[in-house]
């Protein structure tokens, strides 16, 4: 699993952080002032890449958090059977299952090229490549 660690108080909202154990796009971020014997305190809103939920969190804003290292490759579509395509990387010529999201179902067809992020042991369909 590829990290690197970042401030709590420096994490801007589309940043991409690890919470749970799972990949997450940061959505919104608030910063409190510090009290008079306290730190100042991050309320962090984020939405998973993997599972679409919604999750807040709050933390004293010297905490590090990890930050994902995502490899964006592209792939061709072999078939489709459902909600999963059958697809092969361009580079490796590996082929495996991606699920199609619901947006990108008309698109996704035998022979045309998406664009897939592989994060943290997983791969996340995110758009069909016009050519």
């Amino acid at each position: 699993m590829a990290t690197k660690l970042i401030a709590a108080t420096s994490i801007q909202e589309g940043r991409y952080i690890i919470l749970d154990d799972a990949p997450f796009k940061v959505t919104g971020i608030q910063i409190s002032r510090p009290g008079k014997h306290g730190h100042a305190k991050v309320r962090i809103t984020a939405i998973g890449l993997i599972d679409n939920k919604k999750r807040e969190t709050v933390m004293p804003g010297h905490d590090m958090l990890q930050t994902p290292i995502i490899d964006k490759k592209t792939a061709q579509v072999l078939s489709v059977h459902g909600d999963m395509a059958n697809v092969m990387d361009a580079v490796t010529y590996e082929t495996f299952d991606l699920e199609i999201p619901e947006e990108l179902k008309a698109d996704c067809v035998p022979g045309s090229n998406v664009l897939y992020w592989s994060i943290m042991n997983s791969r996340v369909m995110k758009q069909v490549k016009s050519e």
